[in-house]
């Protein structure tokens, strides 16, 4: 039976953890909040960049060739796992890796290689029988543009130099502060752009534009620009995910060390009080002896 010394230090020692999980729930509160900045910023413009590129379809006059839509036959495949530096975010990291595992047993018949950006996913794979070529970590949880640029240039070269037949995102996608999906979405190569049909209200509209030089060259020119987007959304979504389910982990965490402090606190004055009891029952067993 612990003594009171020990469940007053278990006590000290309980406080303090609490301490420390409640100041994590505050600091990924604040780092949501810009995350989800973030995101609002993000995703309308890849909204916009996917209804532009719907409309130059439209309005070009041939098929429009570019290498990121160069439909192939599939020899090997390319997944970007998008995990956290950091753990005490709950079940993140494992969902994503679980995900990914499967992703891996459903294209046994390909070969295939990952592309991890975070620590934890690029720890749990590097022991296992799959080759990462590339590894980005030390994100701290928060959007590096430039650092995005190099993930979407390694990844864009491999596919346009023939390494690999198509290449896969795999990540966390934000949809509220409690809410989170884990998604799989086609990066390349990128599906043809939705061209809208005749009668279309979209139909008029694309068909009022005028490019110069022309739609190609255009296409050229902001394809780089596209899958950058996507991959800063993802990046985005993920990094919000990973600091929303961090908040709810450290405050279940920072609730469950309430408890166990009131339960603690509990046992340690029914020590004390049973050691008074004994205590006192010595006194009077004495007095009464001296008496006799």
């Amino acid at each position: 039976m612990p003594t009171l010394r020990d469940v007053k230090k278990r006590i000290r020692s309980v406080i303090s953890t609490q301490r420390i999980t409640n100041a994590m729930e505050m600091v990924a509160a604040a780092k949501l909040r810009r995350a989800q900045q973030r995101i609002e910023q993000a995703r309308p413009y890849a909204e916009k960049m996917d209804q532009m590129l719907g409309h130059l379809a439209a309005a070009s006059t041939s098929e429009i060739v570019h290498p990121y839509f160069e439909q192939r036959e599939t020899r090997k495949k390319t997944l970007v796992v998008i995990t956290s530096d950091r753990g005490f975010c709950g079940s993140f990291n494992s969902n994503i890796i679980r995900r990914a595992v499967r992703w891996l047993d459903d294209n046994r018949e390909y070969e295939t290689e990952l592309i991890t950006v975070g620590k934890k996913g690029n720890n749990y794979f590097r022991i296992r029988p799959v080759p990462i070529i590339r590894f980005w970590g030390d994100w701290g949880g928060s959007l590096d543009y430039d650092r995005a640029r190099e993930v979407v240039r390694f990844a864009t070269d491999r596919f346009v130099s023939g390494q690999t037949d198509r290449i896969d995102l795999l990540y966390t996608r934000f949809l509220s502060t409690a809410r989170y999906r884990v998604t799989s979405q086609d990066y390349l190569p990128v599906a043809p752009p939705d061209i809208p049909e005749e009668g279309d209200e979209r139909d008029s509209v694309a068909m009022d534009y005028i490019f110069e030089p022309d739609a190609e060259r255009i296409y050229a020119a902001l394809m780089p620009g596209y899958a950058t987007t996507i991959m800063v959304t993802a990046l985005a979504d993920s990094f919000a995910s990973e600091h929303g389910n961090r908040m709810i982990a450290m405050n279940a965490a920072t609730k469950n060390a309430g408890e166990m402090i009131d339960g603690l606190t509990l046992q340690y004055n029914k020590a004390r009080q049973a050691q008074i009891t004994k205590e006192l029952l010595e006194v009077v067993s004495g007095a009464e002896a001296l008496k006799g």
